[in-house]
């Protein structure tokens, strides 16, 4: 039997949970192409990020290596030059293939405001680095068209590869489900408005931990959201994924309608989800679970139908499952100039095709970047979820209990957070991964900060970065003080060493 195809359609911000065949209420009948899919193959319900932003999510996903192996601290610093990826090792085994969409996980492609951020996160200054506009509903046909048109060239890809006498793998990427917050009504009408959940929102004076403080500061999320704004945010985040579920079912018709259903593996995640509100937040770049909880089903071949995986597994697995998909063995790729020695995941293939145990009972994530002041793991085992803020006091929560994560329990299970530290600690060596992170930071900053400095721009610029960079008006645009800069000056200080 000839090796089967693969088509992947990978979506952005997508929080895993909010999906009918999650059990969603308020998409019940808004993701009716996700759900068919989900029932025709398996749904992982508890699957991860490997680190809850764009570029490092999909570098790791890529390249089979947890975030920390290539440096991918932050959105800049993605993927550089001759490293291998599984769209390498797919086209070396005969496989054509395509990525269509913004992929995403190159060096060098974000803004100053993602470096400068990034590079001072540990100085802790308390100001707002980002700026999310108001949800928008929009007239019909003027939304998303940038991703219908991705959609459409993927369908236009996959009939175009099944006339050649080869396997094929085509990536499908869209910016759907990533804010601003827009949608059309049609999409809207499409949820059940009153199934919609608010979550408790609060205060910065309720956030007692200092990283999560300093997270909700320079997410500008400081003063608590109106229950009406975060209702309307939720209508329309959800309303968008109504949208990214017709562009799937475009995709699955039309492998289906092409008589590949049978040779053809369908695989659809996300690189990481989005707050929409929960925790009294909005974006990513935490551990919380709608920021890195992400949806994952496959259909195909010999894969089982109507079944669902409730161990954690990650986005890390897919370079080990894509392999088994196509039959090839990394091991003869080991060697090879660009690619690792060896695949940090776990392939998914047992649990796809039969009901096996997974070797490894828990999932990890990691973020080093910006409106985070420290290096942050994340590890899911069973039902506790360990938050591990270095430097600071770990966060723990029951998710069979607590599935909003309202009650942190670390303080009264020290017993789990330190078991779950120590199963962190004996698979990944967190200190020096976070030191490693920070003296990139820090180093960093300081030759910007030179140049900028001799050109005349310094002060100028981290004035916007730390007004909230983009979307801002005049009156919103705050000097950048003395005590700042001193602030600076002692976080170097306290770093010299």
């Amino acid at each position: 039997m000839p090796p089967a195809n693969i088509v992947f359609i990978h979506a952005e911000s997508m929080d895993g949970r909010k999906m009918g065949c999650m059990g969603h209420p308020a998409l019940k009948d808004a993701t009716p192409n996700l759900d068919r899919l989900a029932a025709e193959g398996v749904l992982f319900a508890n699957a991860y990020s490997n680190c809850p932003v764009c570029n490092p999510s999909r570098a790791s996903m890529w390249t089979g290596k947890y975030p920390h192996y290539r440096d991918c601290w932050n959105n800049h610093e993605g993927l550089r030059d001759g490293v291998q990826t599984y769209r390498d090792a797919l086209e070396w085994s005969g496989y054509r293939t395509q990525a269509i969409g913004p992929i995403d996980y190159a060096h060098g492609k974000h803004s100053i405001r993602d470096r400068i951020g990034s590079w001072t996160r540990s100085a802790m200054i308390e100001r707002p680095t980002v700026r999310t506009p108001l949800p928008q509903v929009i007239g019909p046909g003027q939304a998303h068209g940038a991703d219908w048109q991705h959609t459409w060239d993927a369908i236009r890809e996959i009939e175009a590869a099944a006339r050649e006498r080869r396997p094929f793998c085509t990536y499908l990427t869209t910016g759907l489900v990533h804010p601003p917050f827009m949608a059309e009504q049609r999409h809207l009408d499409r949820i059940e408005a009153q199934a919609i959940d608010v979550p408790p929102l609060f205060g910065l004076e309720q956030t007692e931990h200092p990283a999560v403080r300093y997270q909700r500061v320079a997410k500008n999320c400081a003063r608590a959201f109106s229950p009406m704004l975060v209702r309307h945010m939720r209508h329309v985040y959800f309303a968008m994924i109504a949208a990214l579920d017709e562009m799937v079912g475009r995709v699955v018709q039309q492998i289906d309608d092409l008589g590949l259903r049978d040779s053809t593996y369908i695989i659809f995640s996300s690189d990481h989800g989005e707050m929409a509100g929960e925790q009294n937040q909005v974006l990513k770049r935490c551990m919380y679970e709608a920021s890195a909880h992400v949806p994952l089903i496959i259909r195909g071949p010999d894969v089982r139908e109507g079944a669902v995986v409730d161990e954690p597994v990650s986005l890390v697995d897919l370079y080990p499952t894509l392999m088994d998909m196509a039959g090839v063995n990394y091991q003869t790729l080991a060697d090879r100039p660009g690619y690792a020695e060896a695949l940090d995941g776990e392939s998914l293939m047992p649990q796809l095709t039969g009901n096996a145990p997974r070797q490894r009972a828990w999932a990890m994530a990691e973020y080093h970047g910006d409106r985070a002041c420290t290096g942050t793991f994340m590890l899911r085992e069973d039902r506790w979820k360990l938050i591990r803020h270095m430097g600071f006091a770990s966060e723990l929560y029951d998710l069979g209990e607590d599935p909003g994560e309202q009650r942190d329990l670390a303080a009264l299970q020290s017993d789990v957070v330190n078991r779950l530290e120590g199963l962190l600690d004996a698979h990944f060596d967190c200190a020096k991964i976070d030191e490693r992170a920070k003296a990139y930071d820090r180093a960093s900053f300081l030759r910007w900060r030179a140049f900028a400095q001799a050109e005349g721009f310094y002060e100028e610029t981290m004035a916007h970065v730390f007004s909230g960079y983009d979307r801002q008006s005049i009156e919103e645009l705050q000097r950048w003080t003395d005590r700042d800069e001193a602030q600076i000056e002692a976080w170097l200080e306290r770093t010299s060493n």
